[in-house]
C-alpha cells in the first residue's frame, strides 16, 4: 500500500511515484539505458522467472517508467499502470488481451476516430464482433449486449461530441453477464473523474493530453483494477512492445505534477467560454458537461467534480462556416490533439474523426459544421476575443434574423 493511498489528487499528483533512490533525488531520475546488468548468473536466472524484483530490459520495465505508472495507478486507484508508446497502443494492448476470437465488444459511437476505426476494421479481421451504440443511452447499450460480449468501451464524455455515459449503470449490466468494462478517461483527467470509483475494471489514458500538459509528447496509459488483468496485459505489452521510452516517461511525471492545477484553470477558462458560446446567435448549440443545457448535465455533476476543457460547439453555417472560423483565429491554434496548456481549435469531420468514413460520423452526431476547442490555460478574455473575431468572420455571409415587424393598430 502507498504512503499517498489517503491523500487528495491534489497531493498525490506531486508525490505519487516519487520513490527515494540511492542518492536521494527529489524526482526520478532518467534511466536512459536499454538493458541492465546481472549481478551473475543466479540473479539473471531469478529475474527472468520472477522470483526476484528487478529490471532486465527496458522494454520490460525501466525505473524512471515505472515511477510513471505507479503516479498513474495511484491516482486512478488501480492495481498497477502500464506506460504505452501512444494511447493507441494502450487501447490496442488492452482489447487484444480481454478479448479473443468469438468474443464480442460493445464500443462507444462516440470516441477517438482511430479507436472506431480499431474496433470496426481491424478486430472482426481476427473473429471479434462489434456493435457500435450510444452509450449515453442505457436502453441501447443493454439491447446489444450477447451471450458471447467480453468487454463494454466507453469513452465518457465522448470525443468530440462529450456525450456522457452512466458508468454505475453500465458496469452493473455488464459484470452481471460477465464482460468488463474499460473506459478512456483522457478528456477528464483523474482530477475531474476516477472511473473505477464507479465499478469500471480498466481505465486508459492518452498522455498526449491533460496528463502531460505541454504538447511535446506522445504516450499512453492503462491501469488495471485487478492484478489478474495486469499481468495478462504486461505480458502482452511486453511482446506487442508497444512501451513508453524513459525519456518520455520523465516528462510526462513531470507534468503530473501541475495536473490538478492545470485543471482547475482548464475547467475555469471552459466554463466561460461555454457560456459565452451560448449566448451567440451564430451558434446551434453548444455542449460542456457543467453546461445547465447538456443532456446529461445531472449525471456530469453525480460522475465528475469539474468539466475539464474541452468545448464542442455546432455552428450554424455547417462546413464553411466552420472552415471559416479557424482560419480566422489567432491566438487559438488550429491544431489537432487537446489538454496542452495552449488553446487549439479543430474540424472533426475533416481532422480527427475523417477516419470513421461519413456514415459512422452521421451516426454518432459528428457533424459538418462541429467545431472542437480544447479550451488552454491563458487569459480567458483574450481566448474570447480571438473566438469572437473569428466567428463573425466566419458567419459575416450568413442572413441574420429580422426582427418581426409589429402591425400598427387600425
Amino acid at each position: 500500500m502507498s504512503d499517498h493511498d489517503h491523500a487528495s489528487p491534489e497531493t498525490k499528483v506531486v508525490h505519487a511515484g516519487a520513490a527515494r533512490y540511492e542518492h536521494l533525488p527529489v524526482v526520478p531520475p532518467i534511466y536512459q539505458v536499454s538493458t541492465f546488468a546481472f549481478k551473475n548468473a543466479a540473479h539473471g536466472a531469478a529475474l527472468f522467472a520472477g522470483d526476484k524484483p528487478g529490471y532486465i530490459y527496458s522494454r520490460m520495465g525501466n525505473p524512471t517508467v515505472e515511477a510513471l505508472e505507479t503516479a498513474m495507478a495511484e491516482l486512478e486507484g488501480g492495481y498497477r499502470g502500464l506506460a504505452c508508446g501512444s494511447g493507441m497502443a494502450a487501447i490496442h494492448t488492452t482489447l487484444v488481451t480481454l478479448l479473443q476470437s468469438g468474443d464480442h465488444i460493445i464500443c462507444s459511437e462516440a470516441v477517438y476516430g482511430p479507436t472506431c476505426t480499431l474496433v470496426e476494421t481491424y478486430l472482426p479481421r481476427f473473429g471479434i464482433e462489434q456493435t457500435i451504440v450510444d452509450t449515453s443511452s442505457l436502453d441501447e447499450v443493454e439491447a446489444a449486449f450477447k451471450p458471447n460480449t467480453r468487454v463494454v468501451f466507453i469513452e465518457t464524455p465522448g470525443n468530440p461530441t462529450l456525450a456522457i455515459a452512466d458508468m454505475e449503470a453500465i458496469c452493473k449490466m455488464a459484470h452481471e453477464r460477465g464482460a468488463l468494462v474499460v473506459v478512456d478517461n483522457t478528456f477528464m483527467s483523474p482530477i475531474c473523474q476516477q472511473p473505477m470509483k464507479w465499478g469500471v475494471d480498466v481505465v486508459v489514458h492518452s498522455l498526449t493530453k491533460f496528463l502531460n500538459g505541454h504538447a511535446d509528447v506522445v504516450g499512453g496509459v492503462i491501469v488495471p483494477k485487478e492484478q489478474k488483468h495486469y499481468t495478462q496485459m504486461r505480458k502482452a505489452l511486453n511482446h506487442l512492445g508497444g512501451v513508453l521510452p524513459p525519456f518520455e516517461a520523465f516528462l510526462v511525471h513531470r507534468g503530473l505534477k501541475t495536473l490538478a492545477l492545470r485543471m482547475e484553470r482548464h475547467h475555469e477558462n471552459a466554463m466561460k467560454v461555454a457560456q459565452w458560446l451560448e449566448s451567440r446567435s451564430e451558434v446551434e448549440w453548444v455542449r460542456y458537461p457543467m453546461l445547465k443545457s447538456h443532456p446529461q448535465y445531472e449525471l456530469a455533476c453525480k460522475q465528475m467534480s469539474c468539466g475539464g476543457g474541452i468545448v464542442s460547439f455546432e455552428l450554424k453555417g455547417g462546413l464553411e462556416a466552420g472552415r471559416g472560423m479557424m482560419d480566422s483565429v489567432k491566438l487559438c491554434t488550429l491544431a489537432v490533439s487537446l489538454g496542452g496548456v495552449e488553446t487549439l481549435i479543430q474540424h472533426p469531420a475533416s481532422m480527427t474523426h475523417a477516419s470513421m468514413g461519413r456514415e459512422a460520423r452521421v451516426r454518432a452526431k459528428i457533424t459538418d459544421g462541429l467545431v472542437r476547442v480544447s479550451v488552454g490555460i491563458e487569459n480567458v478574455d483574450e481566448i474570447i476575443a480571438d473566438l469572437e473575431q473569428a466567428l463573425q468572420k466566419a458567419t459575416a455571409h450568413i442572413p441574420k434574423p429580422q426582427p418581426k415587424l409589429q402591425k400598427s393598430g387600425t
